[in-house]
């Protein structure tokens, strides 16, 4: 096989995990915004929570892994019905101003919280079986075990969300209180657990992309949930934040321009981040509504 087209299948794997994981953080900004018209920007920090749950449910409770992801993700998704609920829920009513403030400083308490609780120094994530880390041959093409799992659990929890946002009641009061939050009370729906129930699935899904980008990446520390979070919010908004499969489509697009840059032109590598921005502020010129555009006042 052809060495262009080995690095090709290479990079599209790559990308295809890349993506993925970017898409599951972005789907969480994505479904409280919609809900909530507010950025969530603690949503990167609850990424990193979860990887410190995993890895400390294994390393300390002794579980076994499988176990330990888990109660991590159950954990992360109590993190943040927690946060909505002490932190947002009584400034719902406040100028919007409010809450992003009180987002932002979430992100530094977690941050801080981290550092003080698990400590500065990175810790090396090595708590998942090893042969995750096996090599499947395509062709030539070496990819590791892992890109597959990425993927595979990727697209079976984007199932999972359509599933529940289309076929169940949950679902349904979810998309109704996204165009309009006081007729759907009025009509019976418990809005304040739906909004918490949008914050734990969010919350579950960073834990499980966190988990996920520990074992492709392997150490955990304080503030690496910045940088992933930063990438997923501008994938949201590349997508058309707000929408659910524009925050999708957003973090393949972004995994897809990030992978295939750095493998065909290497001496732009470390200019990676850089193209990241470069698209967020051409989306924001040229088409500020993002790829899916939003035409109600408010929609998930």
């Amino acid at each position: 096989m052809d060495i262009g087209l080995n690095a090709l299948i290479q990079n599209i794997f790559n990308s295809l995990s890349l993506g993925g994981l970017y898409a599951l953080i972005a789907v969480g900004y994505t479904m409280v915004y919609g809900i909530l018209r507010l950025i969530n920007f603690a949503h990167g920090d609850i990424f990193m929570m979860g990887t410190y749950f995993a890895f400390y449910a294994i390393t300390a409770f002794f579980l076994p892994w499988y176990l330990g992801f888990l109660m991590a993700i159950l954990i992360t998704g109590l993190l943040g019905f927690s946060i909505e609920k002490i932190a947002y829920r009584p400034l719902r009513n406040a100028p919007r101003i409010s809450s992003l403030i009180t987002a932002i400083g979430m992100s530094f308490f977690l941050e801080s919280f981290a550092v003080v609780v698990f400590g500065g120094i990175p810790k090396s994530f090595n708590v998942y079986p090893k042969f995750f880390s096996d090599i499947i041959l395509i062709g030539q093409s070496r990819i590791p075990l892992l890109t597959f799992i990425t993927i595979g659990v990727t697209f079976f929890l984007f199932l999972i969300l359509w599933w529940i946002l289309y076929k169940t009641k949950i679902g349904l009061a979810m998309r109704a209180i996204s165009v309009d939050i006081p007729a759907t009370s009025l009509m019976g729906a418990n809005v304040n657990n739906i909004i918490s129930t949008t914050f734990v699935l969010g919350s579950a899904f960073a834990a499980v992309a966190g988990i996920l980008w520990a074992m492709k990446y392997p150490q955990v520390q304080p503030y690496m949930g910045f940088t992933p979070g930063l990438k997923a919010f501008i994938a949201a908004v590349i997508g058309g934040i707000g929408s659910i499969q524009g925050a999708i489509v957003g973090g393949f697009l972004l995994g897809f321009l990030e992978i295939m840059i750095v493998g065909f032109f290497p001496s732009l590598a470390g200019y990676r981040d850089v193209f990241a921005y470069v698209v967020l502020i051409a989306i924001l010129m040229f088409r500020p509504t993002g790829i899916f555009k939003i035409y109600s006042e408010q929609k998930v």
